[in-house]
């Protein structure tokens, strides 16, 4: 294809769990006399919106139209996840609070651009706010191009399959990017995003190429899914369909950071195909998105400019990576 349609008139619902990624950068210079640990002494802080939140912004960095729907606590980092969200042109952030949960946070600390800890704080919604949120699903349905169902697993999207089904019902294209072992959940999804370690986790290991594909497209039809896309790292992305499969290799990029990355395929996916693109189109666009993000430092966004250039440049080659993408 080329170039790309224009994203201006695209609007992409977006609901599932938020969290703020936080990041404490430093320095190492010691290790700890209290224990055998290094001592990190922070000298920068950087907030961000992470999960359903990344997806919506990376919607925004696009140049299409996200409203987000999700879930925050009553505290300093629900209110610090709205402001940032507030920063972004297109996004509409529609965020429940509920006061018995704290916000999603994952904090990370960095020295030297690796991640010494990860910690995560986190508490599931309840169901009574998770109605609320359903409501407002059935009134923004309609508004909506397509609609993505970022999960998780924090308990944001506890009637989900009721939310596919009222899509379908309304005519949109759902995109869902899974998380466990149940997949019956996602029954009538039109897309499933899997990295390959979540995949291999439903479906078991392969030996080949051929045993990957009967896998596949039997996970796809037991799920009445129009397709599904493996993200497979250093193999590029593999889109099975009832038409057959579509292997798109990767772009080369230095690997600097995958975390994100799954939020930003996702993402493209969903602004191609409410431009009108087909699932292949979209694919090799949202392959080219990722290969951006990843030599980012932390939740990134690709944006048309950078996806333009790239395409321009053409395929530079490849690099390997033998870990699976981040949602």
């Amino acid at each position: 294809m080329n170039g790309l349609p224009d994203f201006d008139d695209a609007r992409v619902l977006v609901v599932g769990d938020v969290m703020l990624d936080r990041y404490w950068f430093g320095d190492v210079q010691r290790i700890s006399p209290e224990a055998p640990v290094p001592v990190l002494k922070v000298n920068r802080v950087d907030e961000r919106p992470g999960g359903a939140a990344n997806v919506a912004r990376n919607i925004a960095a696009l140049g299409a139209h996200a409203t987000l729907l999700s879930v925050v606590g009553g505290d300093e980092a629900g209110a610090c996840l709205e402001g940032l969200l507030k920063e972004h042109v297109n996004l509409n952030a529609i965020l429940h609070r509920d006061a018995s949960i704290s916000t999603i946070i994952k904090l990370r600390a960095v020295a030297r651009h690796q991640q010494l800890l990860r910690i995560d704080f986190e508490k599931p919604p309840s169901h009574e706010v998770l109605h609320a949120v359903l409501r407002d699903f059935e009134a923004q349905l309609l508004l909506a191009d397509v609609v993505i169902l970022s999960d998780y697993g924090k308990g944001g999207l506890a009637h989900i399959a009721q939310m596919i089904e009222m899509a379908k019902k309304a005519g949109k294209q759902v995109l869902v990017d899974p998380k466990g072992e149940n997949y019956g959940r996602y029954m009538g999804a039109t897309l499933l995003t899997p990295n390959r370690s979540e995949f291999r986790e439903v479906a078991g290991s392969w030996q080949d190429e051929a045993e990957l594909e009967a896998k596949a497209q039997r996970l796809r039809r037991e799920l009445k899914l129009a397709a599904l896309l493996i993200t497979r790292s250093e193999e590029g992305m593999s889109l099975f369909r009832e038409e057959g499969v579509q292997h798109e290799a990767t772009y080369t990029r230095e690997v600097f950071d995958v975390s994100g990355a799954g939020d930003t395929v996702i993402a493209t996916l969903a602004v191609m195909l409410a431009s009108g693109a087909d699932m292949v189109q979209a694919m090799r666009v949202a392959n080219r998105a990722a290969g951006i993000v990843v030599g980012k430092l932390g939740t990134a966004v690709a944006t048309r400019n950078e996806i333009e250039g790239g395409m321009n440049k053409g395929d530079e080659g490849r690099t390997a990576r033998q870990t699976d993408w981040e949602k």
